[in-house]
């Protein structure tokens, strides 16, 4: 799974202990502040919004813009800031959550231990997440349920309540979560894993993964992504159990356009090489996402449903159970059309919905996203 970017810098003391067992994190620096604003403790405990007041909110890795019609002639900053004020592109929402998304992120890195109960791992990141952005109904708050998918499960997994799965020292795990404000979604996911034989099966995700932020930008074409991201994959070999391996880009997971309260916004940026020619277009946001496996290269539907999501055009659909009105009420008032899990209508005190969730399914109102699984 593609992997998200740590701030570089000096290794804050609390870093020394925990990054010498889950592999593949770069020390994280100390958290970012500003003159006269509070600073952030550890654990976090102060809102990325008051650490800084002014609403100007750290820019991430940028890369350098290329022109794909034209070689490399770029526009100065004064035409992108213009281009970026046309297609209102927020970038104090997306810095924001993303801001929030960084510090959650190293919290979570500090906690992921083997014998951790995933349901526990995901709460306390669920916890901080709310904590960090300020949750405010759909104004600001988490922007889709958190992925902890283990070993041959690629995505789409968190634990249901009641599940007693366990991160082990040989797993490999997925995890995705996604923060928002005003509805504009970061989506970022990395890889956990703590036995060094797992070392390059992470390195070839996180480097297809940077290649493809490289390759993005106004004008590329989707299948050129998709191209270079399977080149990169594919060029690397790993040995597990005395065994080797060939890497593969799975072909029918993606990267994806987002839009506003909308995860999936109707582009898909592939993984392999032979996808279709369109071309991003100014003013979207992309999430590059890249999954590389050792088994088939090829996921199915498995296991028990966890994410589901109401879907964005749907209508109005006349509803025959009162349990299925009241629960698509509930949705409405706390998801929208953001995704959710179980786990959080249980946290809402909805009880015995498991048939009127069936229902809302059934006619269309509600797509569930059950785990997307490879060969074990």
């Amino acid at each position: 799974e593609g992997e998200g970017g740590a701030d570089a810098g000096a290794a804050p003391a609390e870093s020394l202990v925990w990054s010498t067992e889950m592999r593949g994190i770069k020390p994280w620096g100390p958290f970012r502040s500003v003159k006269g604003a509070p600073t952030q403790t550890f654990p976090p405990s102060v809102p990325v919004a008051q650490l800084f007041p002014s609403g100007e909110f750290p820019a991430g890795e940028e890369q350098e813009y290329k022109d794909f019609n034209s070689g490399n002639q770029k526009e100065t900053q004064e035409e992108l800031r213009e281009r970026e004020r046309i297609f209102n592109i927020n970038y104090h929402e997306i810095r924001r959550a993303a801001e929030c998304h960084r510090q959650v992120r190293k919290y979570v890195q500090s906690i992921a231990r083997p014998g951790i109960l995933m349901t526990d791992l995901c709460e306390k990141l669920e916890d901080m997440n709310r904590r960090l952005v300020q949750e405010n109904g759909l104004h600001a708050g988490i922007a889709f349920p958190t992925g902890c998918s283990l070993d041959w499960v690629a995505a789409h997994w968190t634990p249901n309540s009641g599940d007693k799965t366990v991160l082990e020292y040989n797993s490999v795990c997925k995890i995705d979560f996604g923060t928002h404000v005003g509805g504009r979604i970061i989506d970022c996911a990395w890889t956990v894993h703590f036995n060094p034989q797992f070392d390059l099966l992470a390195e070839a995700a996180r480097e297809s993964t940077n290649t493809g932020i490289r390759e993005a930008g106004v004008d590329a074409r989707l299948c050129d992504i998709g191209a270079a991201v399977q080149e990169v994959m594919e060029s690397y070999e790993v040995e597990i159990d005395g065994k080797t391996y060939q890497v593969k880009s799975v072909r029918n997971l993606n990267g994806h356009s987002i839009g506003p309260y909308r995860i999936h916004a109707g582009k898909s940026v592939p993984i392999v090489k032979g996808g279709e020619a369109t071309r991003m277009e100014e003013g979207e946001v992309y999430a590059i996402e890249t999954f590389g496996s050792t088994g088939k290269g090829y996921v199915r539907e498995d296991l028990e449903c966890s994410h589901y999501m109401k879907n964005f055009d749907v209508g109005y659909i006349p509803l025959r159970l009162p349990k299925a009105k009241s629960l698509l009420n509930t949705i409405n008032k706390n998801f929208d059309t953001l995704a959710f899990c179980r786990r959080w209508l249980d946290r809402l005190g909805e009880e015995k919905y498991l048939l009127a969730l069936r229902n809302l399914c059934d006619v269309g109102i509600v797509q569930p996203y059950p785990p997307l699984c490879d060969v074990k």
